[in-house]
């Protein structure tokens, strides 16, 4: 008796409702601390910590790139006693949550322009990157000393010193030239960009690669933005029609 064989019918692709990759602007760690009479420095250790909890949201929500912003390169404005302390606690951070990251399968990339950090911050982030390499869950981005326009500046640097060698004919260049040479080359460009603390700029924060990004600004300050309303933002997101220029039918 012959055997029936029924091939299954191709099943056609669901569309990606939720973001591939959410950016995030972390505002509102000083005025946290300050609305409970406690040094800034406290909220900054709080916004530290509430990291940890969007990151490990990202896979339950389709979440695969998250990038987030940590200090900009105006941020050396601030007092002396407080980018001291940030620094440090951007080094306890690597050291404390490493072992954490490789564990839960979260590769970790730093962008900014490292030259004006001090060296053991450097080495840090050298081994964290090296550790984590390797893992594919989450990709987190860490901003420091990071500005956009900064960011363009030393891409734009580095095109022209490759067009003054001859390994690129400048006839050649287009709008996908540039974002080779910037420091996210290696990660798609931002689905949602979130603001947290109640202001709504964008604060000089991946300004070629959100050109087409969707934003939400909330008004809860970064040491209280939980999941759920990480998950809230997510979802609206879904909610969106996105057009990039065009026209939907």
């Amino acid at each position: 008796m012959e055997k029936t064989i029924i091939s299954a019918e191709p099943q056609p692709e669901v569309p990606r409702t939720g973001p591939r990759h959410v950016a995030v602007i972390m505002d509102g760690n000083g005025r946290w601390a300050q609305k409970r009479n406690r040094p800034r420095l406290l909220g900054h250790r709080a916004g530290a910590r509430r990291v940890r909890e969007i990151v490990e949201a990202c896979p339950d929500n389709g979440v695969e790139y998250l990038t987030v912003f940590a200090f900009s390169t105006e941020n050396w404005k601030r007092t002396q006693a407080e980018v001291s302390g940030l620094m440090m606690l951007f080094r306890r951070y690597i050291e404390r949550e490493a072992n954490n990251l490789l564990r839960t399968g979260t590769r970790v990339r730093f962008i900014g322009d490292r030259v004006r950090l001090d060296a053991k911050l450097v080495s840090l982030m050298d081994m964290l990157e090296d550790l984590t390499k390797d893992n594919t869950l989450v990709h987190l981005t860490i901003a420091i000393n990071y500005g956009g326009r900064d960011e363009v500046a030393r891409a734009t640097k580095r095109l022209a010193q490759d067009v003054q060698s001859g390994a690129l004919n400048p006839d050649e260049i287009t709008d996908e030239t540039l974002p080779r040479y910037l420091d996210t080359h290696v990660l798609p460009d931002p689905d949602l960009v979130i603001r947290t603390s109640g202001e709504a700029r964008i604060s000089n924060f991946l300004l070629w690669q959100s050109a087409y990004s969707e934003y939400e600004f909330i008004d809860t300050l970064w040491p209280d933005f939980t999941r759920d309303i990480f998950e809230d933002v997510l979802q609206r997101f879904g909610t969106r029609s996105r057009r990039f220029g065009g026209v939907t039918g």
